[in-house]
């Protein structure tokens, strides 16, 4: 058996066609289809289903393959571990991050990049929290950035980085005074446009709303934070947005961003990676950093001010 056939068998599962899985790997399809078919024979069982295309692995196939991942995972670690000890770490870390947090993710891959210069980073924004955690547990990411106010298990290690709070976002000509706040009632009376209801920050806002005994009726939905504000700067909308992207954004000109009250509502978010032991070294650098970076002070402060 060979690492190089676990890969086919891997990347096949994650591209679900055999022609992008042969040009993922840098192999002809019919290398890639005889790997698979010396990997069946060596197993003993079937591992893909095959008609005139890709049609999804078999029952033996989905179990085989939580192997390959992670004994690839472990092959990866090692490499990793075996170049920290020649020449420091070095590799590719790949982060994902749900919409909300993404403009977080940039006050903890500065300092990482700045600590390991050999190391290049990854980062996928504007994943959904179940595909950040899926992602973290199949070994296609190091680390994910997402929501901690739910039951994580046992198979995950999270270290707390803030907590998400909101603010009515609006025309200035249609916003309160200055100093003012709002409550979501306040907010469910405007022409709203929110995040996508699959996502967990959209679920977040809808069970605060649902709180206060109301019901969000966005007219626009996006699976982008920054589309929000696009669409509020077009003068049409309003829009419920976390606090955390006007550290990116600040308050655009034009607009306003207003705390929301009544009732206050505050969500953790954190670094979520394998709790795994070993830890690998990529993930180990990336939550000894995190421990020590004050993401929540940071996020406090808007751009401009000292």
């Amino acid at each position: 058996m060979l690492l190089r056939q676990l890969e086919y068998l891997v990347t096949l599962s994650r591209e679900r066609h055999f022609a992008r899985a042969a040009r993922s790997c840098h192999v002809s399809q019919p290398a890639l289809s005889e790997g698979l078919r010396k990997l069946e024979e060596e197993l003993g069982v079937p591992l893909v289903r095959r008609g005139r295309s890709y049609e999804g692995l078999t029952p033996e196939g989905e179990r085989i393959l939580v192997r390959a991942r992670r004994i690839l995972a472990d092959r990866d670690a090692l490499e990793h571990e075996a170049g920290a000890l020649r020449t420091g770490l070095s590799g590719r870390l790949r982060i994902g991050a749900v919409p909300t947090a993404s403009g977080a993710v940039a006050l903890l891959t500065g300092p990482f990049c700045a600590a390991h210069p050999l190391v290049t980073v990854e980062v996928r924004a504007g994943l959904r929290s179940r595909d950040v955690l899926g992602g973290v547990r199949d070994f296609e990411l190091d680390a994910g950035i997402t929501y901690l106010h739910r039951e994580l298990g046992e198979e995950f290690r999270a270290v707390p980085l803030y907590e998400e709070r909101y603010v009515l976002l609006t025309d200035a000509a249609d916003s309160p005074a200055p100093g003012a706040t709002a409550t979501w009632q306040d907010a469910s009376r405007l022409p709203l446009c929110l995040l996508d209801g699959a996502m967990e920050g959209r679920r977040v806002i809808d069970e605060v709303f649902a709180g206060a005994g109301l019901r969000a009726a966005p007219r626009l939905e996006t699976d982008s934070v920054a589309a929000l504000f696009a669409q509020v700067r077009a003068g049409r909308w309003a829009s419920v947005v976390p606090y955390a992207w006007l550290h990116v954004f600040g308050v655009p000109p034009g607009m306003r961003a207003v705390p929301l009250t009544a009732p206050e509502r505050t969500v953790p978010v954190g670094l979520v990676v394998s709790a795994r032991e070993p830890a690998p070294v990529l993930a180990r650098a990336l939550t000894g950093l995190a421990d020590g970076v004050d993401v929540a002070g940071a996020l406090e402060h808007l751009p401009g001010e000292a």
